[in-house]
């Protein structure tokens, strides 16, 4: 999980992944109507698979480019809804990869979200955003339908997740009742586990330092998520100051052409300066315009980095968080039921010879097996479970390059507001020449004070 090299399959480790690769060619590819970005067409797809090396599935084979292209979905509050005060917002969800767009609510999502941890629960499932009790004001709203794009963006892009039937109703299903459609169709299967033809033989595949594989991986993605996190944070501080520049500009473009507008007569005794004075105001007046422009610019760069930069740090924490709640799962699921099952069996098997009645002795010897059977279903969850887990450890590795599309977008978006801001600043300085002019020369830009100036006497 580290990234280090794979141990080499044992021989009938590699005959076991041929036996299976030989199963699924056997059942023949199962042709079906996809929707595809250019319409729907005869395929075979290849439900309910990863892309995976050849000779061994666990070992996979995805880039961060494959990964992105599976489908761009977008999530916008539903035209008739918008500046609404409602008891419920509504959501247009638009798939690029089914050609779909239906609206949905966000109790809709919420069905989605735990039958997704019901059909893959050992997969990782991005967290929803949470539900506000009281109210919901324009910012919350907006937050939320970001948080709600970067969920069912991951989630529709997950090897597993984009080829099951549930993403596909949530995503195209337009008809009524939504929410009893996606608990159908994930309560008549059962989860991933009871499906998968690799998970009788996960242990086969998995290397021989599985655990300590997985508590290296499980403390770099912690140090990973912490070091994003206070990118994220600061990425947002200057996206608000971008913002908070442009308001502050704005006001001072104002402030300058109320200047110019003053209307208050001129005393008497200052009428010595009155050409003068009526110039500047002139001049002061005409300077709003730039300063809008500048306010204007500031305000761009400050909203491109917040979906440029800011989004995206955001979707890749939301990533590393769903690894983590991952793990935990791991522990506090497969593991801690697996104890507990183990611990009935001793206890059983403790009663079993402390004297019985003889009438009792047979249910005693069902219970026993009964539970021995459990215990071997636990075990083979709980290495299937490691599988998963090395699988979505490779899936948040191929994530990692998005870090230099968050780069680049960071620095295209200081370049390019820079540039544009430098351009209006220029065209101003001309305007000023007038504000400087003595009264008969040329006009004199004023020089900063010397620094011996400034000092105490």
């Amino acid at each position: 999980m580290t990234g280090r090299a794979m141990d080499p399959l044992s021989p009938a480790t590699v005959a076991a992944a041929a036996e299976l690769e030989a199963d699924e060619e056997e059942a023949g590819p199962q042709t079906a109507d996809v929707p595809t970005l250019w319409g729907t067409q005869q395929t075979a797809p290849e439900p309910m698979r990863m892309q995976m090396s050849q000779g061994n599935p666990l070992l996979l084979s995805h880039t961060l480019q494959e990964l992105l292209a599976r489908d761009s979905v977008q999530v916008e509050l539903s035209p008739e809804k918008k500046g609404l005060f409602l008891k419920h917002v509504e959501y247009e969800v638009s798939s690029q990869r089914f050609r779909s767009s239906v609206h949905r609510r966000y109790n809709d999502f919420v069905v989605f979200h735990d039958m997704l941890l019901h059909r893959f629960p050992y997969r990782m499932v991005p967290a929803l955003p949470p539900k506000r009790m009281l109210g919901a004001d324009r910012e919350f709203i907006e937050a939320r339908r970001r948080a709600l794009k970067r969920f069912i963006n991951l989630v529709a892009r997950h090897p597993r997740f984009s080829e099951d039937v549930v993403l596909k109703l949530f995503l195209s299903f337009s008809g009524p009742d939504v929410q009893n459609r996606l608990k159908e169709s994930v309560q008549s299967v059962g989860d991933e586990f009871l499906h998968c033809k690799v998970a009788a033989r996960a242990k086969d595949f998995l290397p021989a330092d599985i655990q300590a594989q997985f508590a290296a991986s499980r403390e770099l993605v912690r140090n990973i998520f912490n070091s994003f996190y206070k990118l994220r944070d600061r990425a947002e501080r200057m996206a608000s100051r971008a913002i908070d520049n442009a308001a502050d500009l704005l006001v001072f473009g104002k402030e300058l052409s109320a200047l110019g507008s003053d209307t208050t007569p001129l005393p008497p005794w200052a009428a010595l300066s009155s050409s003068a004075w009526g110039t500047l105001k002139q001049a002061l007046k005409g300077l709003s315009v730039e300063f809008a422009i500048l306010a204007d610019k500031a305000a761009q760069q400050g909203k491109q980095e917040e979906t440029d930069v800011v989004e995206k740090l955001s979707l890749f924490l939301d990533l590393l968080q769903s690894y983590k709640d991952l793990c935990e799962r791991h522990e506090k699921g497969v593991l801690h039921r697996h104890q507990r099952t183990l611990n009935r069996s001793t206890l059983t098997k403790w009663q079993g010879t402390s004297g019985q009645e003889p009438e009792s002795v047979e249910q005693l010897e069902s219970r026993i097996m009964e539970q021995e059977n459990a215990i071997q279903t636990l075990e083979l969850r709980r290495h299937f479970s490691l599988y998963c887990l090395h699988q979505e450890t490779q899936l948040v590795h191929a994530y990692l390059p998005l870090t230099s599309h968050i780069l680049g977008a960071f620095v295209n978006s200081q370049i390019q507001g820079h540039k544009e801001m430098s351009k209006v600043w220029n065209d101003l300085k001309p305007k000023l020449h007038c504000l400087f002019a003595g009264p008969s020369g040329p006009p004199t830009w004023p020089r900063s004070p010397p620094e011996e100036s400034l000092l105490p006497r």
